[in-house]
This record gives C-alpha cells, sequence and structure tokens, in this order.
C-alpha cells in the first residue's frame, strides 16, 4: 500500500538543499511517502516526481522573471492542476515567494494544508505580503532567528526551527581557524544571471590581488550551471582556477572570501572566513528593489548579527577596483579583519535549534 502524498515546490539550489533534508526525516518517520512538484537534484534522488528541469525555474529579479512569463504560467497551470487531481495532504512551499505565494493563493480554496518551510523575507519589504502569509499559510517555519519575532502578533502560525546549514556543514568546518594558506575563495553566485553579472569583475580584482600578494584564488563552480572555464581562461596565468560542486572545503581552505550576497554569505560566516559581500542584478530589478526595499543591509550575515560588520558592495559598486580595494582592507588591517572573524563566530549559536530539519519534519508529519 502507497503511503501518502506530498506537492512540494523549491525552486532554487538553496530551496533544493534545505528541502531535501527535511525529507530525508520524513521519509524515515513516514515508509512508502510520495512526492511530486518542483525541485533540484536533491529532492529528485530522493524520489520527487518533478515537473520542471531546477536549472530553468532558478531565476531571479522582475525582468528575468518576466522574460519567462510564458514558462511560468505553463508550470503554474501544471502545478495547480496536479494538486487538484492528485489532492495531496499537505502543500509544502520552500522560499521562493514570487511563485509560491501565487500557488498558494491558487490552491487555498482545495482547503489542503499549506505550510511555508523558509520563509520569503517580508521584513525586507516592510512587512507588505505578511497580510497575504496570514490569509494562505497555516504553518511558516522560519530558519533565521529575527523572523521568530517579527511575525510575532501577526496572526501568522510561526515556528522557529533552527537554521539547516548547521546540520549541513561539516562540524569540523565550523568556526574553524583560518589557516593562512595565501588562498582566496570566489563565489560568484549560482544562478546563470548573477555569475554572467559578478563573475568578471570579482575575477579582475582576484587577478590584481593575486599578482601584487603573491596568492592564488579559486572559484566555486557549479557543473552544468555556466561555462566557468572560458571566463576563466584570461585569467589562468594570474592564479585563478575553477573548482566544482566543493565549496565549503574550498572555503574552509581559504584566508579570505569574495561572495555573492544569498546564503552563501551565512555559509562563510559560519565557517568563519573574513569576507566582502558583492551584489548586482538587472538595472530594472534594482531600480524597483531600491523603492521597495526597507532596510540597509542585504547580506543575511549581516542581517542575523544585526549590524553591518561585512562590507556590502551593490549594484554600480560591483567594480574590480571596489572589490580589490576592499580585500586589500582585509589583508592589510589586521585588526578589523580579526574583528569580523570574533564576530562571525557568534552566527552559529544565534543560527542554533535542536535538529531543525527534524522539527521541520515532525511539523510537517503533523499535517499528514
Amino acid at each position: 500500500m502507497s503511503g501518502p502524498l506530498l506537492f512540494i515546490s523549491a525552486g532554487d539550489l538553496s530551496g533544493d538543499n534545505a528541502m531535501s533534508r527535511v525529507l530525508a526525516e520524513l521519509g524515515s518517520r513516514k515508509p512508502g511517502l510520495r512526492t511530486f512538484g518542483l525541485g533540484g537534484e536533491k529532492l529528485r534522488s530522493l524520489g520527487q516526481e518533478q515537473f520542471a528541469d531546477g536549472k530553468e525555474i532558478a531565476v531571479i529579479g522582475f525582468w528575468e522573471v518576466a522574460r519567462k512569463y510564458r514558462f511560468f504560467s505553463r508550470l503554474m497551470n501544471k502545478c495547480e492542476e496536479e494538486i487538484k487531481r492528485r489532492t495531496p495532504r499537505c502543500i509544502v512551499l520552500v522560499d521562493y515567494p514570487g511563485f509560491n505565494l501565487r500557488l498558494a493563493r491558487r490552491v487555498r480554496p482545495l482547503k489542503i494544508p499549506i505550510v511555508y518551510y523558509i520563509s520569503p523575507q517580508v521584513w525586507a519589504w516592510g512587512g507588505r505580503r505578511v497580510d497575504q502569509i496570514r490569509q494562505l499559510v497555516d504553518q511558516m517555519l522560519v530558519i533565521l532567528p529575527f523572523e521568530k519575532e517579527f511575525y510575532r502578533n501577526t496572526g501568522v502560525n510561526a515556528e522557529f526551527v533552527g537554521h539547516y546549514l548547521l546540520e549541513d556543514i561539516p562540524s569540523e568546518f565550523i568556526q574553524s581557524p583560518v589557516p593562512q594558506s595565501g588562498q582566496i575563495a570566489l563565489l560568484p553566485g549560482s544562478r546563470p544571471q548573477e555569475i554572467e553579472r559578478m563573475l568578471e569583475p570579482i575575477c579582475c580584482a582576484a587577478a590584481a590581488f593575486n599578482q601584487k600578494y603573491g596568492t592564488r584564488a579559486v572559484i566555486t563552480g557549479i557543473h552544468d550551471r555556466y561555462d566557468y572555464e572560458s571566463a576563466v581562461r584570461p585569467y589562468a596565468a594570474s592564479g585563478i582556477s575553477v573548482s566544482f560542486d566543493d565549496s565549503r572545503r574550498i572555503v574552509y581552505e581559504s584566508d579570505w572570501v569574495v561572495t555573492a550576497s544569498g546564503t552563501a554569505t551565512l555559509e562563510v560566516g559560519i565557517i568563519g572566513r573574513p569576507m566582502v559581500i558583492v551584489y548586482r542584478t538587472g538595472f530594472l530589478t534594482y531600480q524597483i528593489a531600491r523603492r521597495l526595499l526597507k532596510i540597509d543591509t542585504i547580506g543575511l550575515v549581516n542581517l542575523v548579527l544585526g549590524e553591518k560588520v561585512v562590507r556590502e558592495l551593490i549594484q554600480h559598486e560591483v567594480s574590480a577596483a571596489r572589490i580589490l580595494a576592499e580585500m586589500e582592507r582585509l589583508q592589510s588591517d589586521f585588526s578589523r579583519t580579526r574583528a569580523m572573524i570574533e564576530r562571525l563566530h557568534q552566527i552559529p549559536e544565534r543560527l542554533a535549534a535542536p535538529s531543525g530539519s527534524r522539527r521541520a519534519a515532525e511539523i510537517i508529519e503533523s499535517y499528514l
């Protein structure tokens, strides 16, 4: 006899990674559990039936999504039709709010419980989506400590379950001493359009830094995501190489990091490496975002620490010259770099909760 049916929508790499840990826990608790929906390779490897290639749906930005309107419209219709036809016991939405909140509105009349794992960053947008979440979501599972406080007194049923990265990153990497290896880790993002916009200025800065200080730099690449080799070829003589699908080890073995904004900043912070955060998006997306955002920092590592501990270079600031200047500050200003490391070592404690993925699985199981 087959087990309960669960719909999961995880639209990007970090969501796929986080939900795969929860699904593994659920699978051990609910033999025969079946899942369908959206996700990446990790959820697929756990048996999820998927309606689209994970690389196709990992798109960010207003204009970037608009360009694929027909694709996402068809995908939305497909998800809605299959949920109606199969009537899963529960719907689990993972981050990816532009798509997931619209899907939640469409399927809400079906009276199927909706659990949202990894909250949309409503706190960054002045709470504009809180009313929508209260109406559409039965249970919000948050992974950042300040989100529980944000949702307090909003009528949203929210529980802090802790951050999956503390389970995902090898324990020997967490708060590890800087190795003094002379290596720099370069993390240009996981989505093709992010890599396209940020890899070149990051490489230019790293090449100049290597030539001046005798260091080497390693780009953390993702197989089948981007043609890194062609992009890096002009810088090969300047000590820049690519390593695939092993970003945390590269960070662990490095002295400094240049990283795109996103979950990666928390990974670097948990490991304990001084860093520079960079982010550049499309012109239209940036113009819209700068008018809507209600916070003065975008780096998750800074948000968790409650202050701008790590320098952020945003949009027009993402140039080789600016990145190089910040890298040289990390190299020369020892007291500042040491203070940054000490603050980063506070992150694991702030993100911790006992067995976060297991707790999330327990809550989802209660709806099955």
